[in-house]
């Protein structure tokens, strides 16, 4: 039985009509190790179209290769990604799971007569892929892929531009390089990619500090008047609704992030952020320590994802899902308790109302 790599660098070994594709609303993660694969594909002479199954924040924009991104849109251009799944030899899912992951494209890929190859880092993988890369104690996709590239021997092939995809996407899925799966191999990783000639300052700049003022304006009103704190469930949660999100003009990507904001107050392990989209309330889930967000959002609101990172849907009303959330929180009270004295947080004490 050859190896995975063997397998990949067999099915690689001839210039292939490849496809990639990477989940709903793409993060830095998602587009970054999206368009590193493909960059170094191209350079093995492979014909690689990458297709994201909706638009994504404008500060990725600059990623090398992001020009020649098919974006989905089932009213404009189903026919010709329906074309470029059903003629491609091989198929790349980066950064996802489960199908679902991928909306309509999902049943596409599942019939595609090409092999599909899996590369992800989320826990609990859909058994869809012929080949299949995932590794849930990897921080970050982009750190599959540049494992991938250097076991086929070919790490020389990474650029500047290539490691700056890879850089982008690990840096952001570590929190900047503060999360528990912030590895040895991390910084290895990046020490490697240095090497390549990427800019660190650069990248960073591009993801963190190219905000709106109205995204800027946004902030400030949610954390004035969004963000609730539960004191005796060390937990903090912030709700937006669609004409919220209207009144600021929010873009793609305006809202990511904003979850960390409440886990980051003094004491809260569990922060959740609610956000109406209309046809569903899409819901992130973040924590500290013991605390598993991918358990709590697997049993109550069909998600899933990383143990202290994981998103979750609800098909009710935005009242009505937060309802739901504040009903379970006293089943999980003892163990936000522990998680929070083992975490060494102090007690919550309830703000004074802002004057």
């Amino acid at each position: 039985m050859p190896s995975p790599i063997s397998a990949l660098k067999a099915l690689l070994a001839q210039p292939k009509q490849v496809f990639i594709t990477t989940h709903h609303k793409p993060d830095a993660d998602a587009l970054g190790s999206s368009l590193a694969l493909s960059g170094y594909l191209r350079k093995l002479g492979h014909h690689v179209t990458v297709v994201t199954p909706s638009d994504y924040p404008g500060f990725l924009n600059w990623m090398a290769g992001n020009e020649e991104v098919v974006i989905y849109d089932k009213r404009q251009n189903d026919r010709q990604v329906r074309d470029l799944v059903n003629r491609a030899e091989v198929l790349f899912c980066l950064d996802f799971s489960c199908l679902g992951r991928i909306n309509e494209l999902g049943e596409y890929v599942r019939h595609a007569p090409g092999v599909k190859v899996l590369i992800d880092h989320h826990q609990e993988p859909e058994n869809f892929a012929d080949l299949d890369y995932a590794n849930p104690r990897a921080a970050a996709t982009a750190e599959l892929i540049f494992e991938i590239i250097r076991d086929l021997g070919d790490q020389h092939l990474i650029d500047a531009g290539i490691g700056e995809c890879l850089y982008a996407g690990i840096m952001t899925d570590t929190g900047s390089f503060r999360h528990p799966s912030t590895s040895r191999n991390v910084h290895l990783i990046i020490a490697e990619l240095l090497s390549a000639g990427i800019d660190l300052s650069a990248v960073h700049r591009r993801i963190y500090d190219s905000h709106s003022e109205q995204r800027l304006r946004f902030l400030g009103f949610v954390l004035k008047d969004k963000l609730v704190v539960k004191p005796e469930f060390n937990t903090a949660y912030i709700a937006i609704t669609q004409d919220e999100l209207k009144a600021y003009d929010s873009k793609t990507g305006d809202t990511e992030g904003l979850v960390n904001f409440a886990l980051s107050i003094e004491g809260v392990v569990f922060a959740a952020i609610f956000i109406d989209r209309g046809p569903a309330v899409k819901i992130s889930f973040r924590s500290v320590g013991e605390f598993s967000v991918s358990d709590f959002s697997r049993q109550h609101f069909a998600g899933g994802g990383h143990h202290n990172a994981a998103g979750g849907i609800s098909h009710e009303r935005l009242d009505a899902t937060v309802t739901k959330f504040l009903g379970l929180l006293p089943d999980y009270q003892v163990a936000l308790a522990t998680t929070a004295a083992v975490s060494g947080a102090p007690a919550l004490a309830v703000a004074p109302p802002v004057a």
